[in-house]
């Protein structure tokens, strides 16, 4: 590849990052559904507000192989085809655009997915991640209503090098690596989610589903003083729940989890209650096993819309039933639990594959081969 040479001044002690930037770059693009190939493609350039990263780990997320099928044709993504995708991501900023001010090349970063509009009622409130003008961009991205949703509407991270609004990055804690800091969107979309629910100090705190999102609401539960944590999944992650402190594991092929945790709480339910599973029936049970006046967090999504939810029992019970989308607001404090271990992001991490591995990835990670929880790309 043709390259350039980028002498850039770090601003804050005038030291000289010198940076090699080529034209061309490697990507791996979804062409059709079902259909990946690793393409050369031009670097993309920087523009006011934005910054040039170098891409360094991309975390595999549970959508990336859905997507990758075609499941998510209702919400158009992708747009279009080829597409780059990638959405969990860390790396290091090589150039930046006008007007920016906070970031300077050499700074270590971590990504989130959603940038919103910030014009629109809901941005303006923080709700970015439910930005009212998501998904009216032109297909082919030619229409800029403001909203960037990498790896999913806008390009994304499964390359050498992409171009992010600075409102999209946060600097790594030195002690936590590429690796880790690629899982910044993945705990934060756990850690939205414990933050809606409420954890009580001292209380009984459920989580469904121990995948990577579930063991982060895990360990948050934890670290913001819940007394005890109960997992409820089975097999190999169950144990690794088990593992990284969850006081109480229910393997539900073996027990009825609600009855399990109706016993465990004298009757009265779990103070609160973190869904990530995505199984059809466990909404339905969550309400079930949760105490009069608690909270159950949907954090997953599911294949099916038409999920059972128990409405007498939410109504007469007073539970908190509430809807979860994403990571905003939460990134610099998942970045500090994992700074501090509050989150033991290096035990989630099982395979590493570079961008040239990636279909070989995404089976392992989609077939849950090898015992994987987490797979992280190097482009």
């Amino acid at each position: 590849m043709e390259e350039l040479w980028l002498c850039l001044t770090d601003r804050r002690d005038n030291r000289m990052e010198q940076f090699k930037i080529p034209k061309k770059m490697k990507a791996m693009t979804l062409t059709a559904y079902d259909k990946l190939q690793l393409a050369e493609v031009d670097v993309p350039q920087p523009g006011p507000g934005e910054v040039l990263c170098r891409i360094k780990s991309v975390a595999i997320c549970g959508s990336d192989p859905k997507m990758i099928h075609g499941g998510y044709r209702f919400a158009n993504w992708p747009p279009y085809f080829p597409f780059i995708m990638g959405h969990e991501w860390s790396g290091q900023v090589v150039a930046v655009g006008s007007g920016v001010k906070d970031f300077v090349p050499g700074d270590r970063v971590a990504g989130e997915a959603h940038v919103g509009c910030g014009k629109c009622d809901n941005c303006k409130k923080g709700h970015y991640t439910v930005c009212l003008n998501y998904g009216k961009d032109g297909k082919d991205g030619s229409l800029d209503m403001g909203h960037r949703h990498y790896g999913f509407y806008w390009q994304g991270a499964n390359a050498e090098y992409n171009v992010y609004k600075t409102s999209a990055l946060h600097k790594i804690p030195e002690n936590v690596s590429y690796d880790v800091a690629s899982m910044c969107d993945c705990a934060g979309v756990a850690f939205h989610g414990v933050q809606l629910a409420g954890v009580t100090p001292g209380g009984t705190s459920v989580v469904f589903g121990p995948g990577a999102i579930g063991l982060c609401a895990m360990m948050e539960c934890k670290a913001l003083g819940s007394g005890r944590v109960i997992m409820i999944g089975r097999g190999a992650k169950l144990e690794k729940a088990r593992e990284l402190g969850a006081d109480i594991c229910i393997d539900f092929e073996k027990e009825d989890p609600v009855q399990r945790v109706l016993e465990l709480t004298n009757g009265i339910g779990a103070d609160e209650i973190m869904e990530c599973s995505g199984a059809a029936d466990s909404p339905l049970k969550a309400c079930k096993m949760v105490r009069k006046t608690g909270s159950v967090a949907i954090i997953a999504t599911y294949h099916d819309d038409n999920v059972l939810i128990p409405a007498n029992t939410v109504n007469f019970n007073e539970i908190k039933l509430v809807g979860s989308k994403a990571n905003p607001n939460v990134s610099e404090q998942v970045l500090g639990f994992f700074a501090s271990g509050a989150i033991k992001g290096e035990k989630l991490i099982t395979h590493t594959f570079p961008l040239e591995e990636y279909e070989k990835a995404v089976d392992i990670f989609e077939h849950k081969k090898d015992g994987s929880i987490k797979v992280v790309i190097h482009p």
